[in-house]
C-alpha cells in the first residue's frame, strides 16, 4: 500500500457519526471501504486510492455510553477539492456501521494549505525581522528597495528603434540619452520617460515631441550642453532640466531628480539664461581662437556621427534582401554575412561566429535568432555595421541594431 506524503496532502475531511449500538474502530474502516465502493466508479474506489497514495491513513476516534456510540473521522486527501468533496459525499451514504444503524456526517473540508500559508507568512516576518536586525536593514527600508526593484523592471521599448521607456501614455513625457537614465528614473518612481539612445534624435522621439509635453533631460556636464542644441534644433521640446553640475541622470537620488524637474525650464528661458551666464563670465564680446576651434571641432564630431550613423541604417531594399536570405536558414542556427553591396560574404553556424576573421569589411551580420551579449561583442570585434536579429538583450552597442 502506497502512503501517502505528509507534503502531499491538500485537504482533510473531518466527518462525525452516531450509531444507535456499540461498535470498534474496525467497523468504522470497513464501513468506509465497503459501503462506499462502485458508488463513484473504479476510479474512485477508496481502497484503490488509498493504494495509490491519494487517500491517506484514515484516523477514527470513538466513545461507546449507554449503548450508543459518537466518533469523529478524519480522511487526508492528495486529490483537488472536487475529487475531495465527492469522497467526503460518498461516505455521508454510510448508513451501518458494524450491527449499528448510523449517521455520518462532513462537518468541514480543511485546505491544509492555507494554515501552511499562514505559517509561512509568519516566519518569513521573523526571519526578515533577523536579517534587518543583522545588516542594519528597516523592513521599512527593505520594503522601498523591493519596490524600487520592481519598478526598474517595469522597462518597456517604443517605436520602430526599440527605444528603452516607462510608461509614456499620458500627456507628458521625459527625454533621456539611454538606457541606464530611464532605468533609474524608474527606479526612482518617473515613469513617464523614454531614451534616445545616443545623441542623435530618433524620429520616433521627434514624433512624439509633437503630441506631447515635451521635457528634455540632460547631464549636468558639456555634453548635456550639446544635446540640448542638438534636440531643441530639431524638436517641439517644451522644457529643459538638467543634472547638477558633474553628474549624470543616470545616477541621480530622487531628491536630485525631483528638484531638477522642479526647476525645469522652457526653451527660450533657457537660452536666455546661458546667454546671460555667459555675458557675466565676460564671454559675451570675442571668443578666444582656442574656444573657436573647440566649438568647431564639437560640432564636427556631432556632424560626424550624425553622418556615420545615417550611413548605418538599413534602407528597406536592403531590409528585404537580408529577409530573402533568413526565410532560407529558418530553424537553423546560422549568421550571414553580408558586405556593403548587399552580398552574402559568409554563412556559418551562429556557434562559430567569434572565431570568424572576415577578410572585408561586414555591413550586416544577420541572424534568425536573439543577440545575445557574446554575439554583440563578437560583431564589434569585426567591425559590423548593422545587426540583424529577432531580439536583443541590450542596445549598449555602437553598432546599428536591427529588429526583424
Amino acid at each position: 500500500m502506497a502512503k501517502i506524503s505528509p507534503t502531499s496532502i491538500k485537504y482533510i475531511i473531518y466527518a462525525k457519526f452516531e450509531a444507535e449500538g456499540a461498535i470498534e474502530k474496525p467497523d468504522v474502516i470497513g464501513a468506509i471501504f465497503g459501503q462506499t465502493e462502485g458508488l463513484l466508479g473504479e476510479e474512485m474506489e477508496m481502497r484503490e486510492l488509498q493504494k495509490l497514495g491519494k487517500i491517506g491513513r484514515i484516523e477514527v476516534s470513538l466513545e461507546s455510553t449507554n449503548g450508543r456510540t459518537v466518533g469523529e473521522i478524519e480522511i487526508p486527501s492528495a486529490m483537488d477539492k472536487n475529487e475531495t468533496s465527492l469522497i467526503g459525499a460518498a461516505i455521508e451514504t454510510i448508513e451501518k456501521i458494524g450491527p449499528s444503524e448510523t449517521k455520518v456526517i462532513v462537518e468541514r473540508i480543511e485546505d491544509v494549505r492555507g494554515s501552511k500559508r499562514e505559517y509561512i507568512l509568519e516566519r518569513a516576518k521573523q526571519l526578515l525581522g533577523k536579517m534587518g536586525e543583522t545588516e542594519g536593514i528597516s523592513m521599512k527600508e527593505f520594503g522601498r528597495e523591493l519596490g524600487e526593484s520592481a519598478r526598474a523592471a517595469t522597462i518597456k521599448t517604443y517605436g520602430i528603434e526599440n527605444l528603452p521607456c516607462g510608461d509614456i501614455s499620458g500627456e507628458e513625457i521625459i527625454i533621456v540619452e539611454g538606457r541606464a537614465d530611464v532605468v533609474n528614473m524608474l527606479r526612482q518612481g518617473v515613469k513617464n520617460v523614454i531614451a534616445m539612445n545616443g545623441v542623435k534624435l530618433p524620429e520616433t522621439v521627434k514624433e512624439l515631441t509633437k503630441e506631447k509635453i515635451s521635457t528634455l533631460f540632460v547631464d549636468g556636464d558639456r555634453g548635456g550642453k550639446l544635446i540640448i542644441k542638438n534636440v531643441t534644433e530639431n524638436a517641439d521640446i517644451d522644457y529643459i532640466a538638467v543634472a547638477p553640475e558633474g553628474k549624470e541622470v543616470e545616477e541621480l537620488t530622487s531628491k536630485e531628480i525631483l528638484q531638477a524637474l522642479r526647476k525645469r525650464l522652457t526653451v527660450k528661458e533657457y537660452f536666455e539664461t546661458e546667454e546671460r551666464a555667459k555675458k557675466a563670465r565676460g564671454k559675451d564680446t570675442e571668443k578666444s581662437d582656442e574656444e573657436k576651434e573647440e566649438k568647431k571641432e564639437e560640432k564636427e564630431n556631432l556632424e560626424k556621427e550624425e553622418e556615420s550613423k545615417n550611413s548605418e541604417n538599413l534602407t528597406e531594399k536592403e531590409k528585404k534582401i537580408v529577409k530573402e536570405h533568413l526565410n532560407e536558414i529558418i530553424g537553423t542556427k546560422a549568421a550571414i554575412f553580408f558586405n556593403k553591396k548587399m552580398e552574402v560574404i559568409k554563412k556559418m553556424p551562429l556557434s562559430r561566429i567569434s572565431y570568424y576573421k572576415p577578410e572585408q569589411e561586414v555591413y550586416v551580420l544577420a541572424i534568425n535568432d536573439t543577440a545575445l551579449p557574446n554575439i554583440i561583442r563578437a560583431a564589434e570585434s569585426m567591425g559590423v555595421k548593422n545587426l540583424v536579429a529577432k531580439n536583443f538583450t541590450t542596445t549598449d552597442t555602437k553598432i546599428n541594431l536591427v529588429p526583424l
